[in-house]
């Protein structure tokens, strides 16, 4: 059991990393077009955008409810961000518990 429990917890770790790093992704490229840096009618930079909109924007919007309005400053990427690594580390070591 304790081989399959140690490629379960890779497993979920290497997942959790991908959305991780899809959701930095995001945030990077949204700033990045707020400030004109890149061009948003470039198709990549549009299918890119707009495919990681639809994974991300249903997570952000009731974190968006949630938190108070700050004017033009949106921490809900952070927070959302901060929620994936401590169900990351609290399912990587309730795994390596079970092992």
């Amino acid at each position: 059991m304790g081989g399959f429990a140690f490629d379960l917890v890779w497993l979920v770790n290497t997942l959790f990393g991908v959305i991780e790093f899809g959701l930095l992704v995001y945030i990077i490229l949204g700033l990045l077009v707020s400030f004109s840096i890149v061009n948003s009618y470039n198709q990549v930079v549009n299918v890119v955008m707009v495919t990681l909109s639809r994974i991300f924007e249903p997570m952000l919007a009731p974190i968006r409810n949630f938190l108070p309005n700050l004017g033009g400053l949106d921490l809900s990427p952070l927070l959302l961000y901060i929620v994936f690594e401590f169900a990351n580390r609290i399912l990587v070591r309730l795994l390596i518990s079970l092992a």
